[in-house]
């Protein structure tokens, strides 16, 4: 890959999905020319120009999937998930006890796994009231590759493990293949969308709750700044916002108060 083509392909990333791979030229080129070797490009401007001309922009997802990392896990930053459970739910289910609609975004949900441990989190607390309530996840990411692995909801033995027992009895089946897979009462609670978070934010109702961790640190920074600001924007006063532990928000900017390290709510 040349320096004109690993500009072109960086540029092209950035502009489409905000994320900036500028120091990232060993992952393109890792990930990228296996792949125009198997489609039969001959280099990287003879696949830009396709991907340009691909009416279906199948391609273009494909290349985005290939390019954007999608690390994740059952239960990761546990913090989280505990204080959604011992705070912001029991505020929640106070403050909309007459409308009984939560609404919340899990905003860079990669393979499900932070979705369905809050829907299993909702299920849980809500318990036997909780067909009363509308607490459905909306789960989002740009590759539609991660989600439909995630509407599949199967996962191996060693992807379940940090969770409960009791969830892998309650809320998973097991097949044939020792894999896990998500029961339909729990997937029932997901909705998986693609969604490119550069784009106009689509609620007409404000959020509740923002899931939106570890993908924030591939953008430049004038970027997260102007998402984050969306974002806070089409949130509910009191509502929470999660970002990563390794993500940094400037607070005050953008009208929202600490809660504890990578927690905030809005003024």
């Amino acid at each position: 890959m040349t320096d004109g083509e690993f500009i072109r392909v960086q540029q092209f990333v950035k502009e489409r999905i905000g994320v900036d791979l500028s120091q990232k030229r060993t992952l393109i080129e890792g990930r990228l020319e296996p792949h125009l070797a198997r489609k039969g490009f001959h280099d990287v401007t003879e696949y830009m120009r396709f991907i340009k001309n691909d009416i279906s922009g199948k391609e273009l997802e494909e290349m985005l999937s290939i390019l954007t990392t999608h690390h994740t896990y059952f239960w990761r930053e546990p913090v989280h998930f505990e204080l959604y459970r011992n705070e912001v739910l029991p505020y929640l289910k106070n403050k909309e006890k007459n409308s009984k609609d939560l609404r919340i975004w899990s905003a860079a949900t990669s393979t499900g796994e932070e979705a369905y441990t809050l829907a299993m989190i909702n299920m849980e607390f809500f318990g036997f009231e909780h067909s009363a309530w509308d607490t459905k996840i909306l789960a989002t990411d740009v590759s539609t590759k991660v989600l439909e692995f995630a509407q599949r909801g199967i996962y191996s033995e060693e992807q379940v493990d940090a969770l409960p027992g009791q969830w892998k009895r309650l809320f998973f089946s097991k097949n044939q293949n020792g894999q896990f897979e998500a029961k339909q009462e729990l997937k029932n609670q997901v909705l998986f969308r693609q969604f490119n978070l550069m784009n106009p934010l689509p609620f007409r109702k404000p959020l509740h709750v923002v899931f939106i961790r570890n993908v924030m640190i591939y953008f430049e920074e004038e970027t997260k700044k102007q998402l984050l600001q969306r974002i806070v924007d089409a949130m509910e006063p009191g509502g929470y916002l999660f970002v990563g532990t390794t993500e940094s928000v400037e607070r005050d900017e953008l009208g929202l108060e600490y809660v504890v390290p990578s927690v905030y709510r809005k003024k």
